[in-house]
């Protein structure tokens, strides 16, 4: 273990004071994912330049590339290495054992997804995972986030249009959300107003209204999944409105292999492929800071 459980604990309360402070002032933390140590760096850099608070998330994809415990320290290295306020979280996992796992990493949020490895999973089954990793998070006092089904999309780039009739029919509900929430005990709720994961060739449209109806129905946090290609002016609204973390992740992606595309056909004879990836730095940075900047957390860290 990289952290003492005091330093542990003492994370996972700083995590909290931020997302009560997202609350009070009306602004949304960006949870970035990462494929590598470059995003990291990306991220990090973001986060320094525009003095915001950052989550940065690893799904089990990532995890199994990475390794959950190296993920930790990388994390943990850069930000004290840039000054930042920076949170690790483990994204839509699909297993109760990896959360407990990262929660005894000192992960300060944990996104438990039964639904993730079985779209079909019944509300009781679901229910049951969820509160069983809210109670395991009481040790640390780490955040627990969940949904009561299957979010629709994969982060990729899409070329199909989205179809909203079908989208829809996952769309959250106050009552719905109201009735999981005091079900599981969780902190953050992550809610489906039309957001979904992947880049699609349109642009997503959210339904700010549902978000409003939801908002005023429970009192835990609000997450947004699927950010990317979100016109940016939905971000601004729901922070107002009271959401407090988006998950950006197709949009990095995209960001990444096309500049690393340029930069080596812009360099054929270059094998010190580290040479290059300042390049590639620079424009998922671009990025990670224009979504801080909609989200109205830029200026928001407390170092």
């Amino acid at each position: 273990m990289s952290q003492s459980i005091k330093q542990i604990r003492e994370n996972c309360i700083h995590a909290r004071h931020l997302m009560q402070r997202s609350r009070q002032q009306h602004f949304a933390v960006g949870a970035f994912n990462i494929d590598n140590q470059e995003t990291l760096i990306a991220v990090a850099r973001a986060a320094q330049a525009k003095h915001a608070p950052v989550l940065v998330e690893v799904s089990d994809g990532e995890v199994k590339a990475l390794g959950l415990e190296n993920i930790r320290d990388m994390v943990d290295n850069y930000k004290a290495e840039y000054g930042i306020e920076m949170y690790l979280n483990l994204d839509h996992s699909p297993s109760v054992d990896d959360c407990k796992r990262a929660i005894d990493e000192g992960y300060e949020f944990v996104h438990i997804d039964i639904s993730q490895a079985n779209h079909e999973a019944s509300a009781d089954e679901i229910i049951t995972r969820t509160k069983e990793v809210v109670e395991y998070a009481r040790f640390t006092g780490a955040l627990v986030e969940s949904e009561p089904h299957y979010f629709g999309g994969s982060s990729n780039v899409h070329e199909e249009a989205i179809d909203y009739a079908e989208i829809k029919k996952t769309f959250s509900t106050p009552d719905d959300a109201k009735a999981f929430v005091e079900a599981t005990g969780i902190d953050t709720f992550a809610a489906a107003i039309g957001n979904l994961h992947g880049k699609y060739p349109v642009p997503k449209k959210l339904d700010l209204e549902l978000l409003k109806s939801i908002r005023e129905t429970i009192d835990c946090q609000i997450s947004l999944h699927g950010g990317s290609g979100t016109p940016l002016h939905y971000f601004e609204e729901a922070a107002r409105i009271g959401v407090s973390k988006v998950n950006i992740n197709s949009d990095m992606r995209y960001a990444f292999r096309t500049s690393l595309e340029k930069v080596l056909a812009d360099n054929p004879n270059e094998y010190a492929v580290v040479k290059l990836m300042p390049y590639v730095y620079d424009a998922v940075q671009r990025i990670v800071e224009e979504k801080i900047e909609a989200f109205g957390s830029a200026g928001k860290a407390l170092i």
